[in-house]
């Protein structure tokens, strides 16, 4: 890249979308004793507008999606060679075809209380249709269209650039994806799954690195955390909590990608090429120098407002249609085989002797939190609030954080998206994380309590 010289104008096209991006996007709020960042607040501000009828919009959207894919699976994808967008998001294979219809159906019959009760009960159907999805409906509208603002403009190369010298020999990714990280760890999951799938959609990413990010560093929002320890009566230990999440979170950071199934997915990009992105910084530059000197070239390209609204509305649209209905079946089954069945329960009873071992009290109420939080992250804690010891009740609350994998949000958000990861993958994530992430929680809790 030559050196050049950049009027004022070059810088703002950075500096100011950039700046715009990390108030939206990353800068604490603190709103009723809360925090939180401004789309989360632009967020609840819609649902709270929109209340009374975002059942009944995501039930027709997500109908929408089914119809207008089988129309066009059965059309042929030809049918819309005039409209790539459309043509990438409805031409989809049998699998994610049956998968909308049957989110159609579930909608349906939760909207209007068909069927048996577990379908469209308050802990299963009603709470996907009457509370997740009217979160990321309002999620995936403020930050889909706003979404370029950090995207585009400049702010990812610059990060990309000073931070690859920590990124790349710890955790073996690209320091671009500190961004995806602080995302999620401010704001929420489902925006470090939204900038994950689109960073590699557009060739930032390999295979490898999405998928790692995806199931590695889109964690729970700092928010959501306080929510948990709230719940399990433990209000008053949040900063030891958090600690020991961010531990433990860091411990499983610098192991999973190390480990399969994630250590073996290509180091290939979404056009299947391996030509890795060159990180390195060229003679007579500093990392600072030349990262901002990437940034502004980066900003100086997008010129067209027309063009940032367009790309804003796809992204909403896609995750819209792309994730709503996955959530909608994966989320709802895993919920009634959690409510309604001893599944859960079963799966745990091989963790009691390891409890016992740990000297964790209560070892058999405990067992059944243990993978239930594939099915949602909230579960365990709800499971275990009315357990008396609190060693346990910490214990429980801190690994549910860490398991980060659960299909009622983030799982089904991963598999609706582009990032290259299969259901059996994520299981398996899953309990690699479990596994990681339990012994350094139980030796915290064990010095505090």
């Amino acid at each position: 890249m030559k050196n050049k010289n950049y009027t004022l104008a070059d810088h703002f096209k950075f500096i100011i979308p950039s700046l715009i991006g990390i108030f939206l996007f990353m800068t604490p709020i603190a709103v009723d004793g809360e925090v939180t960042i401004p789309i989360a607040i632009l967020s609840n501000w819609l649902q709270d507008l929109l209340a009374d009828q975002l059942s009944a919009i995501m039930t027709i959207i997500i109908s929408i999606t089914a119809i207008a894919s089988l129309i066009v699976k059965l059309a042929g994808k030809q049918v819309l060679n005039g409209y790539p967008f459309f043509q990438q998001l409805f031409h989809v294979s049998w699998f994610w075809l049956i998968t909308r219809i049957a989110a159609m159906v579930f909608a349906i019959m939760v909207y209007f209380e068909l069927g048996h009760e577990a379908i469209y009960s308050a802990d299963t159907g009603a709470f996907i249709l009457g509370d997740l999805l009217h979160v990321l409906f309002s999620v995936f509208l403020f930050a889909g269209l706003f979404l370029p603002l950090l995207l585009n403009y400049g702010l990812l190369e610059l990060f990309g650039t000073i931070l690859s010298k920590v990124m790349r020999p710890l955790f073996k990714l690209p320091g671009r994806a500190s961004i995806d990280s602080l995302a999620s760890w401010l704001g929420d999951g489902t925006i470090g799954v939204l900038l994950t799938s689109k960073q590699y959609e557009e060739g930032y990413y390999t295979k490898r690195e999405a998928a790692v990010i995806g199931t590695t560093f889109s964690i729970v929002s700092i928010t959501f955390t306080l929510v948990v320890i709230a719940e399990v009566g433990l209000m008053d230990m949040f900063l030891p909590f958090y600690a020991t999440v961010l531990l433990a979170g860091f411990v499983a950071a610098l192991i999973m990608p190390r480990i399969p199934p994630l250590s073996r997915k290509a180091d290939t990009y979404a056009d299947d090429s391996s030509q890795m992105k060159d990180e390195g910084i060229p003679e007579g530059q500093n990392i600072f120098t030349w990262g901002y000197r990437q940034a502004v070239n980066r900003g100086g390209q997008e010129t067209s407002v027309l063009k940032f609204f367009k790309q804003g509305a796809q992204n909403a649209l896609d995750m819209w249609m792309g994730v709503a209905p996955v959530v909608m079946a994966f989320g709802l089954v895993a919920l009634i085989l959690a409510e309604y069945t001893p599944f859960f329960q079963w799966l745990g009873v091989p963790f009691i002797p390891l409890l016992e071992i740990m000297q964790i009290p209560n070892a058999t109420e405990a067992s059944q939190t243990i993978l239930v939080g594939f099915a949602d992250m909230f579960l365990p804690a709800i499971i275990g609030s009315s357990i008396e010891s609190e060693l346990t009740r910490f214990v429980i609350a801190a690994l549910s954080v860490t398991q980060l994998v659960y299909m009622s949000e983030v799982g089904g958000l991963l598999l609706g998206s582009k990032v290259p990861v299969k259901f059996y993958e994520l299981v398996i994530i899953f309990l690699e994380r479990t596994i990681i992430t339990l012994p350094i929680i139980v030796l915290v809790a064990h010095l505090i309590f």
